[in-house]
């Protein structure tokens, strides 16, 4: 080994050791917080688990990906909530490293790699998807990893990674269809560039076959089961993502990001019309169609988009260090200092580090009141929170009514959720009650739903109106209520009825509970 191949592995393991350290701060800190949660499960955490006891090609609201691994993990960890939130940790930890790849492909040396790595550390949007089990850490790692394979393909012009962005493409819209849009956005990059002589080649069109056969099961699932995910989001845009705007999805790429990284990402986005970015264009671009797509959507969640600013992250990290250079900026080493502080301000908003109530206090005093993308009234917690108090207390509320039955009412007695959150709640923390599983309308919980239409003429049924009920069944006896203190105000109080005796068939009951949404 020359001199010069020694100096270069050792800079290069040097480097990654950096990247490293800044992984596993972001995993430790995942951890801890993890292993001394007071919060509980979060509403999506127990539908997914229900959906890993019902493993399928899809699902009406995702493909499958993260939902085989969720199965995996369950059966390797078991179901406890440090067990749940430990793929979520190890994946956003590796976001960051990855983050750090990607500002090296792009020229950036130990100071762009380390200010890139802190910019993904300290995003909210980062911090929160790690946060509890979801399809979305998986979906920001993928991206950087496609982002960082396309790096690799300009600087070695090496055609074989192109089956690998084919392969990480794929395993993203097999996880989250919202892949497609940087996937489509890559592919115009590439074809608006110089790089677009690859299109007179084999290897672009193989990645796309890759990615395709990967997402093959779901498109088929889907042709299936009357093109379901469609419905689900031309439901969901209509309905709870109404109130959301252009605007509002632009504007809200800021706090999501956290609001001090800011100047990073906007440099990062000039850095691809420098001398240095201009051969790093597709990278760009295809954020920027990723991001045209989601206005043009007009109600997309500010979060959509969250899984494309490991490159900004990565490109402002390599300008910023070339302007050091060239004016030795005395300042930039405090811009460490202020990011790793705006994180720590900032953490507690998407990650329970503090008690409720300290929550709480901390919240008032910083002035920032709750929220939720999906217009629902809220209390003193911002839904994220609130989503995950109330559930065991509901499946103990449901227990009680349920044992107050007779036997023989028992053994003819269905449990309805409104929810897929409030059926999962009945599914998971129900068997220590003695419960029957549940049954709702709600997404893939209607598909579930043969299953409960045989010989049921007792129904415990979470919430709704009386009136509502006696539609559909003679009797509907209010016989309890879910209270809460932290619960989303609409699941808190919420009356449980004992209907009997369906007034009509149950097949004609159950198609009008389906609700995609």
């Amino acid at each position: 080994m020359t001199d010069q191949s020694r100096s270069i592995t050792t800079r290069f393991g040097t480097d990654n050791l950096l990247l490293l350290g800044f992984a596993l701060a972001k995993l430790v800190l995942h951890l801890v917080t993890n292993a001394f949660d007071t919060y509980g499960y979060f509403r999506d955490e127990l539908y997914y688990i229900a959906c890993s006891n019902h493993l399928d090609f899809g699902y009406v609201d995702q493909p499958p990906f993260s939902i085989v691994l969720l199965k995996f993990s369950r059966m390797v960890l078991g179901d406890s909530l440090f067990a749940l939130r430990f793929f979520p940790a190890i994946v956003g930890s590796a976001t960051v490293f990855v983050t750090g790849l990607i500002t090296r492909e792009l020229g950036g040396k130990r100071f762009a790699q380390a200010l890139a790595a802190l910019a993904a550390v300290v995003s909210l949007a980062n911090i929160a998807s790690a946060s509890y089990y979801s399809m979305n850490c998986y979906d920001m790692l993928l991206w950087a990893l496609a982002a960082y394979y396309a790096a690799r393909l300009i600087n070695t012009s090496e055609p074989t990674y192109w089956l690998a962005i084919g392969l990480t493409l794929g395993l993203g819209l097999i996880n989250k269809i919202g892949t497609s849009w940087f996937a489509f956005g890559l592919f115009v990059g590439f074809l608006l560039t110089s790089h677009r002589a690859w299109f007179k080649t084999r290897w672009p069109y193989l990645a796309g076959g890759i990615a395709f056969l990967l997402f093959l099961p779901y498109i088929v699932w889907n042709l299936t089961h009357d093109l379901a995910h469609l419905e689900f989001i031309r439901n969901a845009t209509g309905d709870k993502y109404a109130s959301l705007t252009w605007l509002s999805f632009v504007l809200g790429q800021i706090p999501l990001q956290n609001p001090v990284t800011l100047p990073l990402w906007l440099i990062g986005i000039v850095f691809f019309f420098t001398h240095r970015g201009t051969k790093f264009q597709p990278l760009v671009i295809a954020y920027l169609v990723a991001m045209l797509i989601l206005i043009v959507n007009q109600h997309s969640k500010p979060e959509y988009l969250s899984s494309a600013y490991a490159i900004l992250f990565a490109s402002g990290g390599v300008l910023v260090e070339a302007l050091a250079e060239r004016k030795k900026l005395r300042w930039l080493p405090q811009a460490f200092v202020i990011l790793l502080l705006a994180g720590l301000v900032l953490v507690p908003f998407v990650l329970p580090v503090l008690t409720v109530e300290q929550y709480i206090r901390y919240s008032e005093w910083m002035g920032i009141k709750p929220s939720t993308p999906e217009a629902k009234r809220l209390d003193k917690l911002p839904q994220f929170y609130a989503d995950r108090f109330g559930w065991d207390t509901m499946a103990e509320t449901v227990a009680r009514v349920y044992h107050r039955l007779s036997a023989e009412e028992q053994a003819r007695c269905g449990i309805f959720a409104h929810n897929y959150g409030e059926a999962g709640a009945i599914d998971f923390f129900g068997k220590r009650y003695g419960l029957p599983g549940a049954a709702s309308g709600h997404n893939n919980y209607w598909l579930w739903g043969a299953n409960y239409l045989r010989g049921q003429n007792v129904w415990i049924v979470i919430g709704g109106r009386r009136e509502d009920h006696l539609q559909s069944m003679e009797t509907a006896e209010p016989v309890d209520t879910v209270r809460h203190p932290y619960a989303m105000p609409y699941e808190n109080n919420r009356v449980v009825y004992v209907c009997r005796t369906p007034r009509i068939p149950m097949e004609e009951i159950w198609k009008r509970t389906k609700n995609y949404n």
